[in-house]
């Protein structure tokens, strides 16, 4: 009888102990999913933010119609980017899709910005300051989420892939890494800052 009872003592230390290992999977998995439903919010607001930039640039900029149609056709491409990552957030494809199309978005939204500078009145519009201001707003949102998705992201990583959890985790579905979400534009850092005085 004693033996019994070590036997199904010992069972149900194991069965707490694979319990505990899956639930902490779940949780940082909905950790690293809540932390890109936020990244998404951020998103949305800039992509609703970028046709009023466009309408609002357009009486002055008439003759840059082929910048503007840029910046609405890479919007258009971080949105679809957006809905797929949204859809498996954390999936090695999907991120990768949109950081492809938010460094396209980057680079039109630059694009935009070197033309606004050759028209000193749209600078001064209210209207594009007001924009500009949100936009940078939301860029600063944009990245502090990231960051927060990354970080949730890594722990997920790391203790899926310690040992025994990954054990754990291969057999209850958690059989691949989540993936980072990396926007970079590399021709930024490797440029040195201009500084004049």
């Amino acid at each position: 009888m004693t033996g019994f009872l070590v036997v199904l003592g010992l069972l149900i230390l194991v069965t707490f102990w694979l319990v505990s290992i899956y639930n902490q999977l779940v949780t940082l998995k909905g950790r690293y999913q809540n932390g890109f439903a936020q990244i998404e919010v951020q998103l949305k607001r800039r992509y609703d933010l970028i046709p009023n930039l466009v309408e609002t640039a357009k009486g002055y900029l008439q003759h840059e119609s082929k910048t503007l149609t840029a910046v609405t056709e890479a919007r258009n491409a971080a949105l679809a980017g957006l809905k797929a990552a949204t859809a498996a957030p954390g999936n090695s494809q999907a991120m990768q899709q949109l950081a492809a199309a938010e460094q396209q978005l980057h680079g039109a939204l630059q694009g935009l910005s070197v033309q606004i500078e050759a028209y000193p009145e749209l600078k001064a519009n209210e209207n594009m300051l007001q924009l500009s201001e949100e936009l940078t707003a939301t860029e600063n949102r944009v990245a502090f989420a990231r960051q927060g998705f990354n970080d949730s992201v890594t722990a997920y990583n790391i203790y899926r892939n310690q040992f025994p959890n990954t054990l754990v985790a291969n057999r209850f579905g958690h059989t691949t890494d989540a993936s980072l979400l990396e926007i970079e534009n590399p021709q930024e850092y490797r440029q040195a800052p201009k500084v004049s005085f």
